[in-house]
């Protein structure tokens, strides 16, 4: 698939706009209150990335996860509740959560875009292209990934090991 084709692909969703001071996203609204709508993939790739995804079974979780919730409970492994029930199986968010104590390592790095690759999965689905995916270490302990979606590009920095 070309580049002009792929940039071609209309999304449809509600904008979300990031917040880099509060480090968060919202909904996008207009002078007048009213829901603005997003044609990019920004908002989607947004939710890949900002949502944890569950955890798998023999994933081991980061330490002091069990601590802050009840051993072996549903919210000791995150995500989205609604993923246990969709029947295409189609899960929301990234796994990079459980790289938050982790040391800065090539072990580390691949899982970083193990886990990004797996997040970004419906952009080959949907579109028929792997979405660009580039990890490194942008500084001692800080993950830079930056994620490309036709000529929507998404950088986040992400800090391991505990600090």
């Amino acid at each position: 698939m070309s580049a002009t084709a792929f940039s071609s692909i209309e999304f449809l969703d509600a904008a979300l706009v990031y917040d880099p001071v509060r480090r968060r996203a919202d909904l996008a609204l207009d002078e007048d209150g009213s829901l603005l709508l997003d044609l990019t993939p920004a908002t989607p790739m947004l939710v890949s990335l900002g949502s944890d995804r569950r955890a798998l079974p023999d994933d081991e979780l980061p330490s002091g996860e069990d601590v802050l919730n009840a051993a072996g409970g549903f919210a000791t492994r995150r995500g989205w509740p609604g993923d246990a029930v969709d029947a295409k199986r189609d899960l929301i968010g990234s796994r990079l959560w459980l790289l938050d104590r982790e040391k800065e390592s090539d072990l580390t790095l691949r899982r970083a875009e193990l886990y990004a690759r797996e997040a970004f999965g419906w952009v080959e689905d949907e579109l028929g292209q792997a979405a660009e995916i580039s990890v490194a270490w942008a500084r001692r302990g800080v993950l830079r990934l930056v994620v490309r979606v036709g000529e929507t590009s998404l950088a986040i920095l992400r800090r391991l090991g505990g600090a």
